[in-house]
This record gives C-alpha cells, structure tokens and sequence, in this order.
C-alpha cells in the first residue's frame, strides 16, 4: 500500500494524521528487541529482577530503561558503584548467552518482502555489539535481511534521541523524511519521530492505545495491511 492508501486508513487504525509528509519508503530501520525479535519480555524479567535487587523504590524501573544504552543505564542508576556495575555486566552477559532469539510472527517475511521491492533496511538498536554476536549466532540470516546494523557503539545519544534513526538515514545517503522506522517502545518511537521520520509503531509490547500519540501508524503485527 502506497502513503496516500496508508492515510486514508488511518481512520480505522490507532494513528493519527499525516504531519510529515513521506512520498515514498526508500529505507526500512527497525529496532531490534520487539519489534524483529521476541525478546521484550525476557528484558523485562532481567531488568524487573535488578530493579527488584537494587532500586525496590522504583517499581517500573524495566520500563523506565528500555531502549537505553547499558552506559545510559549506569550513568542514570549505578553510576557510584563501579562494582556493581561490573556484578549487573557478569549478569547480562550470562542471561543473553542464554537467552530465546526468536522472530516476532511476521517480521522476517515482511522484511524478506522490502528487500525484494527494492527497499533498504537497517536495523538500529541500543543493543551493543557483543550481544548481537549472539543474535547472529542465532540467525546468521540476519546479514542477508539487512545491509546495516547500526548498534550503541555507533552513535553518541540512545533512543529517545534520534541520533541512531539519523545514522540509519545517512548510511543509506538519505533523508530522514525518505525513512520509514518501526518502533515498539515509547523511548523508540520518540526517537523516530525526533528523527523526523515517518514512525509505525507495533503493538507488541505495549498496547495500541498507549504508543498510538507517539506515531504516524500504529498497527498489531506485521500482517497488518496498513503497513508500508
């Protein structure tokens, strides 16, 4: 479906209207954790347990740090206990050797389907790049469906600010107005639309209500057909 299809059915999806006009999606970026793969809920479990462990005053710490960079999270929260920065490390690094990188239904066919129109595709994640050598491991398809991965070593500020959905455009020599993002969480979708790209958001980890102000198309899954 064409941007002018995609307006009309904003009526009968969560979005609102059209602020920033996209002709047409010359480049894909996606986020990793929940919107490619079903690992949302395993952070949360991980980062529900230290908040549980070492900040019991903040009760929706999980929510508070998706989409940050690990340093983002220690500046913010350990940033006087360099040993217990070093204790939560050993801890993630143990949990993500071990965890379940399965696809989110639907995202490997959908960018299977971009790639064949021609389209580019990134994908841009706080993520960094030793954690990703265990997505790869899991799915070396990866460097097939995406001709960048775009992680926290390469840019200066994490989601919300947009400085990786701004990388993503300029690897591609883009505009950012020629980008299409597709976000899951509120830090994400902020960072796209602070990027000035046309932002999907994808109900898969929070509801549809709750993301909806923050995107130009709001959608379930990716069987949806209002998608791009």
């Amino acid at each position: 479906m064409g941007f002018g299809g995609m307006k009309q059915q904003f009526s009968r999806t969560f979005a609102r209207n059209l602020q920033i006009p996209t002709p047409t999606m010359r480049a894909a970026l996606f986020d990793l954790d929940g919107v490619i793969l079903d690992t949302e809920s395993q952070y949360s479990c991980f980062w529900g347990e230290m908040g549980r462990l070492f900040h019991p005053e903040v009760p929706d710490f999980s929510s508070r740090i998706k989409g940050q960079t690990l340093t983002e999270i220690y500046d913010r929260w350990f940033a006087d206990d360099l040993s217990l920065q070093e204790d939560i490390t050993r801890r993630l690094d143990a949990f993500e050797d071990q965890m379940q990188y399965n696809y989110i239904k639907g995202s490997r066919a959908y960018v299977e389907s971009l790639r064949r129109r021609g389209v580019h595709t990134a994908i841009v994640t706080s993520s960094n790049q030793a954690k990703m050598s265990n997505v790869h491991r899991a799915h070396p398809e990866l460097s097939q469906l995406f001709e960048h991965v775009l992680t926290s070593e390469n840019f200066a500020a994490s989601k919300p600010a947009p400085d990786g959905y701004l990388m993503g455009a300029k690897v591609f020599g883009l505009e950012p107005s020629e980008c299409v993002v597709f976000e899951d969480s509120i830090n994400g979708l902020r960072a796209g639309r602070a990027a000035g790209c046309f932002v999907v958001g994808l109900a898969t980890t929070l509801d549809a209500a709750t993301i909806a102000p923050l995107c130009d198309l709001c959608v379930n899954d990716f069987n949806s057909p209002a998608l791009p």
